[in-house]
C-alpha cells in the first residue's frame, strides 16, 4: 500500500459518519473549531501600523515612512545607496514610484534565467497585505509584485506596503482576505538561516536586505 493509498484511506474512515450530501459543504467546518482569537487586542489603526513596524524591525527589515508624494524620490534615495546597475521592475509597478529614479530596468520575463536574475541588484514590488502581529509581507503574484522568482533571487528587495489598506493585525484577518488559489509568498524579513551552533547567514533562500516603505497620507 502506498503513502497515497494510506491518507485517503484515513480520510475516508474520518468521514465516515457523515452523510454524503453534507462531506463537502460542511466536513471539513465540523473537523475543524473556528474559537481562535482573531486577534490578540484591540488596537486603533495607528496602532496596528506601529505593531507592524516594529515588528518588521525585530526581523531586521529596514522600515521607512512616507507619503504618496515623496515616494518616487525615497526609492530614487535607496536605490542610489546601493548603487545598483539593474532593477527588477514587475509589469503592473506603478510608473509613478520609479519616475524620480533611473537605474538599468529589467522587466519580469517567463524567459529569464536564474543566472539572468541573479545580476540584478535590486527589485521594487507592491504587496498583497501586511501583518501587524507576525511583521509579516504578503505577496500573492499580483501585476505591481510579479513573479514569486523575482523577489527570491535579488540581493536588495524594495516592498511598498500602502497605510492603511493594507495593514492587518493577524493572520486570521490576512486569510479572510487573500485568495487561496494565487501563488502567495509569506516574507518575515530578510531571508535568513541558523547553523547547529545558532550562527545567522542572511541571503541563503532570498533577498539578504529587504526595505519596507510605509506610504500613508
Amino acid at each position: 500500500m502506498s503513502s497515497r493509498e494510506r491518507i485517503l484511506g484515513r480520510v475516508r474512515r474520518a468521514l465516515a459518519d457523515v452523510p454524503d450530501t453534507e462531506r463537502e459543504e460542511t466536513a471539513y467546518e465540523r473537523a475543524v473549531p473556528r474559537d481562535y482569537l482573531r486577534e490578540h487586542g484591540e488596537r486603533s489603526v495607528a496602532e496596528t501600523v506601529e505593531l507592524l513596524a516594529g515588528n518588521l524591525a525585530d526581523y531586521r527589515a529596514i522600515v521607512h515612512r512616507t507619503t504618496t508624494e515623496e515616494l518616487p524620490y525615497l526609492i530614487m534615495r535607496l536605490l542610489a545607496e546601493r548603487g545598483p546597475q539593474y532593477v527588477l521592475v514587475p509589469p503592473g509597478l506603478p510608473p509613478e514610484w520609479m519616475s524620480a529614479a533611473d537605474p538599468t530596468r529589467v522587466h519580469d520575463r517567463a524567459v529569464s534565467t536564474p543566472h539572468e536574475l541573479d545580476e540584478v541588484e535590486s527589485v521594487v514590488t507592491g504587496c498583497a497585505l501586511a501583518i501587524a502581529e507576525t511583521g509579516t509581507l504578503v505577496l500573492d503574484g499580483s501585476p505591481d509584485q510579479g513573479r514569486r522568482r523575482i523577489t527570491l533571487v535579488p540581493d536588495h528587495h524594495i516592498c511598498v506596503v500602502r497605510v492603511p489598506e493594507q495593514v492587518v493585525s493577524s493572520v486570521p484577518q490576512a486569510l479572510e482576505r487573500l485568495d487561496p488559489t494565487r501563488p502567495l509568498t509569506w516574507i518575515s524579513g530578510p531571508s535568513a538561516t541558523s547553523d547547529i551552533e545558532l550562527d545567522r547567514v542572511e541571503g541563503v533562500h532570498g533577498p539578504r536586505t529587504l526595505e519596507v516603505v510605509l506610504v500613508g497620507d
